[in-house]
């Protein structure tokens, strides 16, 4: 809603924004109906007159579009008088056209809500290097130069494929939202950039049965919250972060005929995709070190808190003082991850059926049937289980 006390503005997030309907004789030479440019301020004397200086430049500019269009005795004689008013519209700036900081501000407040904080970090740092080296331009001023430059500047600070992907998924995505919400006909020139996403991506090797065997034995002999981690991750295949991010009470029924971990989405840690939501029976070192969480008294609902001093859950923290102990243990190239992998292959070995190996790992599962039913229970994931110890 636009503000009573200055002229032309609104106000979003604490922040002014100049908007003005374009006239009507005017609107073929624009996209859009009207012109909306953030002001950078939240100072009311600085909006004031910042939107005092744009209307009149606005103004200036579409007397002279209005000449442009106007029977002037001499304008044969005026050089270039041969092109068009459109033409020469079409080399002025589309000035209703939201910059990049723009785009992002309501990108990140529609698309924000209950996202991460590491959401809004990646988004804005992908918009800030981009800022560095092509400015802060409204939308419309960005090129394929301007993409090719910044995938190249991606490769030549040693990004791997994966993070030069992810860049461009989150800035094709702020540029996308804010062409629908300001209903602009832009082709967005950092979408098709090719790059080549396999640079840099290290294969992750699952860790032979003789290793985990040892790493177990260690953690039994250690005996403490962060071995409790490697061992529950070791015989159920989760993902560190959903490991980290656990209360003690996802831990069910630890004394009864089928204990299991509930991984859920908490407000602390989100989970990868709708299919990691799921239950996965405990069983080997993994019921070991359930019970062990659940028997310590560290004065925290969380089975980690010291991975949960703070929002969202630090799996970052955990990854690296969790890999740094456990590379003496494995073959180089192994990590925390690579139990996932190495739980994989230990289902298939025993001839796991392919659905049921998704349901206990929390992969996607292919097929428009596998939305159907609520899955195998947990006997039949527990039986499979023991099989693969």
């Amino acid at each position: 809603m636009l503000t009573k006390t200055i002229p032309h503005t609104f106000v979003r997030n604490g922040y002014y924004y100049f908007s003005r309907r374009v006239p009507a004789d005017l609107r073929g030479h624009y996209s859009y109906h009207r012109i909306v440019q953030g002001l950078h301020t939240t100072s009311p004397q600085k909006a004031k007159v910042q939107a005092s200086i744009t209307a009149a430049k606005l103004e200036a500019y579409w007397s002279q579009m209005r000449l442009a269009k106007s029977d002037v005795i001499g304008m044969s004689l005026v050089r270039d008088s041969s092109r068009s008013s459109q033409e020469v519209a079409s080399n002025q700036p589309q000035t209703n056209c939201p910059s990049l900081l723009d785009a992002l501000e309501v990108y990140l407040k529609q698309k924000g809500k209950g996202r991460p904080k590491t959401f809004r970090v990646a988004a804005r740092r992908t918009c800030n290097y981009l800022i560095g080296l092509s400015g802060n331009k409204p939308l419309s001023h960005y090129t394929r130069q301007d993409a090719l430059q910044f995938r190249d500047w991606l490769v030549a600070r040693g990004l791997t494929g994966s993070s030069i992907t992810r860049n461009f998924s989150y800035l094709k995505a702020v540029i996308n939202f804010a062409l629908s919400e300001y209903a602009l006909d832009i082709r967005n020139p950092f979408v098709g950039i090719y790059h080549d996403r396999s640079a840099g991506v290290l294969v992750r090797k699952p860790i032979p049965m003789e290793a985990i065997r040892n790493v177990q034995s260690e953690c039994h002999a250690i005996d403490d919250d962060m071995r409790w981690l490697i061992a529950l991750i070791s015989d159920t295949g989760m993902r560190l972060a959903e490991g980290a991010g656990l209360l003690k009470q996802d831990f069910i029924g630890l004394d009864a005929n089928l204990p299991y971990v509930c991984v859920t989405k908490h407000p602390w840690r989100n989970l990868k995709t709708a299919s990691s939501d799921r239950k996965i029976p405990l069983v080997g070192e993994a019921l070991w070190a359930a019970r062990r969480i659940s028997e310590a008294d560290n004065g925290s609902d969380f089975a980690f808190s010291r991975y949960n001093r703070t929002s969202p859950t630090s799996a970052n923290s955990a990854s690296a003082a969790l890999n740094k102990w456990l590379k003496q243990y494995v073959p180089a190239g192994c990590t925390m991850h690579s139990f996932r992998h190495s739980m994989r292959d230990r289902l298939r070995a025993v001839q796991c059926p392919a659905d049921i190996t998704d349901q206990i790992g929390g992969w996607t599962t292919d097929g428009v049937g596998q939305g159907y039913g609520s899955g195998y229970p947990l006997s039949v994931l527990r039986d499979w289980l023991e099989k693969a110890k």
